[in-house]
């Protein structure tokens, strides 16, 4: 590849939102907003939604997600909550 084509590689904040967490890290990655790190210089930011401060993996602790709830939205679209041979007459 010639170097004319190469992405700018450069030192870049990546900064998750819901963690309070930051790292500097080199990238490709471009961004309009900057800050201003430990080291008194100042860097792009990129926001991401999710990093290893916040991901249920690598924190242990599992984020449900669900507005409805899963057994009443299953219920709702397959008639749940009958029980027996499914002909309906009890002996």
């Amino acid at each position: 590849m010639p170097q004319d084509d190469q992405p700018d590689y450069r030192p870049v904040v990546f900064r998750d939102r819901t963690a309070g967490y930051a790292f500097l890290t080199r990238s490709t990655a471009t961004s309009d907003r900057t800050i201003d790190w430990d080291d008194g210089e100042t860097y792009p930011v990129v926001d991401v939604e999710i990093s290893s401060e916040s991901h249920p993996f690598y924190t242990g602790k599992a984020r449900t997600v669900d507005s409805e709830g899963r057994v009443a939205r299953f219920e709702r679209r397959f008639g749940g909550g009958e029980q027996g041979s499914g002909t309906g007459e009890s002996s």
